[in-house]
């Protein structure tokens, strides 16, 4: 196939990531696509115009460090409604605002944001001979704010994958092209020898005890719960509808193990709205094939969408679950460590669903400067936020087992969690609940 000449088709809107935002001025509101990918390009010759610029509102959740010393909040006030591993600290510190939004609704932003920007930055595939550009392995919000941004600045980048589903925008409706550039690779810790042996055993418990033949999947983000699709083998006829397409779902639709035939909704398609830590040789199995389709977030969340679905099982990570079965998995106390994402809609939404199950994964202990501490907890850390309410987990999986709640009592709760708690801690979690609770277990 001959290669579109895309230069020539936007010679008029081309220019540079310099020029292109020399247009924000002090007081405008740019969102910027979030996450992975991002207009990495754009975000930095931005942010090199700090010292002229003031009260610039950045719509914006993922990686690039917009605010990196206490002068920064003076040019940027930045909003954001995820933390990641770059803007956390920044986040607890007061620097970045960060909105919890659990309620998605398709074709809406979420409340809070600036619903009609100045500008959107937003990186993009080369247009196609109809002028099509791709969003590549990340929809997000990208259409809503490209219907509703004042002007869209579009960065290309050659590499892009292209998908079904929503995931293209034209080249009307976009103002200004600038050329991409590589963003540096994502901040993702190595796991300790102790983190791949627990998701091994918590991934492998899952897979053989909760997730059947026929199923439609939701992976959430997380340590243990994306690693999920790779102990998804041996399964028949599985679906995926989920907020992102994480490692290892690829191999399993070329495997013929993800049909999708069994879908409520979008049969034969592996639905989300974008990727996370995919390698090359994946993003290559997605590119062009019809089997997988991205939308905008708010489509895939939306709950009238995830109740259509049949034997939905939704699977996510906690950080901590008290003795009752309260999910907490955005803070740590007070502190903000993520956010919500899709987490609560999904756990909801499985409870509608005929055959339904939501599960949240999580390791029984962690060590934190030396010493181990438990995470299976008595009570919630003060100030901690709950994300999935008791009344919408059936079930917590740590690496000593799988604790069933769905129609237990506060009593038989307790003695469940407990036993898949890590052994150093059960005698401690028994003495709290005789003293909390006010049972004997």
């Amino acid at each position: 196939m001959k290669r579109v000449n895309w230069r020539s088709m936007v010679a008029d809107k081309l220019t540079t990531p310099e020029e292109a935002v020399k247009a924000v001025r002090s007081g405008d509101s740019v969102a910027v696509q979030g996450f992975t990918p991002m207009p990495f390009a754009l975000c930095q010759a931005l942010y090199e115009r700090r010292h002229e610029l003031r009260d610039v509102t950045i719509i914006y959740t993922g990686f690039f460090p917009w605010v990196r010393e206490e002068a920064d909040r003076n040019s940027f006030h930045v909003i954001s409604n995820y933390a990641t591993a770059v803007d956390r600290d920044p986040i607890n510190a007061g620097l970045v605002d960060y909105i919890p939004v659990a309620a998605w609704t398709m074709d809406d932003l979420p409340p809070g944001y600036v619903q009609e920007p100045d500008f959107f930055l937003v990186p993009v595939s080369p247009p196609d001979r109809n002028g099509y550009c791709s969003f590549g392995s990340g929809v997000w919000y990208a259409p809503s704010w490209c219907r509703r941004a004042k002007r869209v600045i579009a960065e290309v980048h050659e590499d892009f994958i292209r998908t079904g589903g929503k995931n293209y925008v034209h080249i009307s409706e976009i103002d200004v092209f600038v050329e991409g550039q590589k963003p540096p690779p994502l901040p993702i810790p190595a796991r300790s020898e102790e983190e791949v042996a627990v998701t091994e055993v918590i991934c492998t418990l899952v897979a053989q005890e909760l997730v059947r033949d026929r199923d439609t999947v939701q992976v959430g983000i997380g340590t243990v719960s994306s690693a999920l699709a790779l102990y998804l083998g041996d399964k028949h006829d599985l679906g995926f509808h989920t907020e992102v397409i994480t490692g290892g779902v690829p191999q399993l639709v070329a495997s013929g193990v993800a049909t999708g035939r069994y879908k409520g909704l979008h049969e034969g398609k592996v639905v989300a709205s974008g990727c996370v830590v995919l390698s090359p040789e994946e993003l290559a199995m997605m590119d062009g094939n019809p089997v997988f389709e991205l939308y905008e977030f708010g489509y895939v969340t939306d709950m009238r969408v995830l109740v259509q679905q049949r034997n939905y099982v939704c699977v996510n990570n906690a950080l901590f679950v008290d003795l009752t079965g309260q999910v907490v998995s955005e803070t740590i106390g007070t502190r903000i460590w993520a956010g919500v994402g899709g987490q609560t809609a999904f756990m909801v939404a499985a409870q509608y669903t005929p055959g339904g199950r939501s599960v949240m994964v999580v390791p029984s202990s962690h060590l934190v400067q030396g010493g181990r501490r438990t995470r299976i907890v008595p009570v919630l850390p003060e100030g901690s936020a709950v994300t999935v309410p008791r009344t919408f987990v059936d079930y917590v999986v740590t690496e000593y087992g799988i604790a069933t709640l769905r129609g237990k009592s506060i009593r038989e709760r307790i003695g469940e969690l407990i036993a898949v708690a890590h052994p150093d801690f059960r005698g401690e979690l028994r003495r709290e609940a005789r003293r909390l609770y006010g049972m004997a277990v």
